[in-house]
């Protein structure tokens, strides 16, 4: 994955941020919306497509575009650098190709000692049935 490569694929879109903040919300364009269209991606291959959009299908919309927001600053570069860093980090942990398990032989003790328990898990419940005559 090459990081310049896809920063230059991203949009911004500057808006005004919601909720309270007196004057200042209200007249500056402070927030920051990220957007990624997945498919039209030059920097990633198809597997890496196809890996991204299963680990971030509930992130990406139905045309397969990211949309990312960020308005926790008061400035709106802060929020452009705050927004790309966690669009980097969402897309390298999707990225990130999990190890296959490999399954190991249950050692024998473990297997004797599972027996050994069954076995006297049985005896005691004979020992409660009645006698026969």
């Amino acid at each position: 994955m090459d990081a310049d490569k896809i920063i230059a694929e991203l949009s911004f879109k500057a808006v005004r941020s919601s909720g309270a903040g007196g004057q200042n919300v209200n007249k500056v364009s402070s927030k920051v919306v990220l957007t990624f269209d997945l498919g039209l991606s030059q920097a990633l291959n198809e597997e890496q497509k196809e890996r991204i959009a299963t680990k971030l299908k509930s992130k990406l919309t139905q045309e397969g575009v990211l949309i990312l927001n960020c308005d926790e600053d008061r400035s709106q570069l802060k929020n452009k650098e705050i927004v790309t860093k966690r669009f980097l980090e969402l897309i390298k942990k999707a990225l990130v190709v999990p190890k296959e398990r490999k399954a190991t032989k249950i050692p024998r003790s473990v297997v004797e000692q599972r027996l050994k328990q069954k076995a006297s898990v049985s005896e005691i419940k004979q020992s409660r049935k009645k006698p026969e005559v």
